[in-house]
């Protein structure tokens, strides 16, 4: 009988057996053999090798991505994950987690100086339109006192003829004052607000009428033909006085 050996990746098991050729066997012939699978192959036992291919196969299977009906996968390799990426992943989601924690409290702190920013603006938005207005309101209250208290014109239709501070034969002096020309009968009107103390003829001034401004200043209307109030009398800008 030879000796058969094995396949290592395969290994399968035959049975041998002797079959006389032509009834008795010649002389000096060796007996003739015949390779035959038995009718009741044993169980096999599979080598080594193959139990270690196997697992293989196993293990990259359980790692594999399952791929749904009409899914194509993205690469001809299966992906697996090791027992590192996974540790990583768990480590690297603490860090994430505080990052994230740290930009939401960030952004409510801004958002919290951006209130208080806004809320102060408005605040002193608010006090400088308050003091506007009360200067404005001001502003206008000393515009009507101005208003009240400007001087005006003390006739119209007029001239002047002589000027303040003029040097002339005329006078014993330099003029003191402006002299309005015009028609007789033309009204003369106080030019500012004051009471009259006196009223009258007075030599070179024909007749003249005294008013007292509220600072003491004294204004002298000279040369009337017709004097229209009294002393004592409270006039303001504009009121006819002769």
């Amino acid at each position: 009988m030879g000796n058969h050996r094995a396949d290592r990746t395969d290994p399968t098991w035959v049975t041998v057996a002797a079959t006389p050729v032509g009834g008795a066997r010649a002389a000096g012939r060796r007996k003739a053999t015949r390779r035959e699978l038995a009718a009741k192959p044993f169980r096999r036992i599979p080598a080594v090798p193959s139990i270690v291919g196997a697992f293989a196969i196993a293990a990259a299977a359980s790692g594999a991505v399952t791929m749904g009906p009409g899914q194509a996968p993205s690469d001809a390799s299966p992906v697996s994950f090791s027992g590192a990426d996974a540790f990583s992943y768990a480590n690297s989601e603490g860090p994430r987690a505080q990052a994230i924690s740290r930009d939401t409290a960030r952004q409510a702190l801004e958002d919290k100086v951006d209130q208080e920013l806004s809320a102060e603006v408005a605040a002193k938005s608010q006090v400088r339109n308050d003091a506007m207005a009360a200067l404005a309101a001001s502003a206008e209250k000393r515009a009507d006192q101005i208003a009240k208290n400007l001087w005006v014109l003390p006739t119209e239709g007029y001239h002047l003829t002589a000027r303040f501070g003029q040097s002339s034969g005329l006078w014993s002096h330099y003029h003191t004052g402006l002299d309005f020309a015009a028609p007789t009968g033309t009204p003369i009107f106080a030019v500012a607000n004051g009471v009259i103390v006196s009223t009258g003829f007075d030599g070179a001034y024909g007749n003249k009428t005294v008013q007292r401004l509220a600072d003491g200043t004294e204004i002298w209307y000279c040369h009337q033909n017709a004097i229209g109030v009294s002393p004592g009398d409270t006039v303001i800008q504009g009121n006819q006085i002769g």
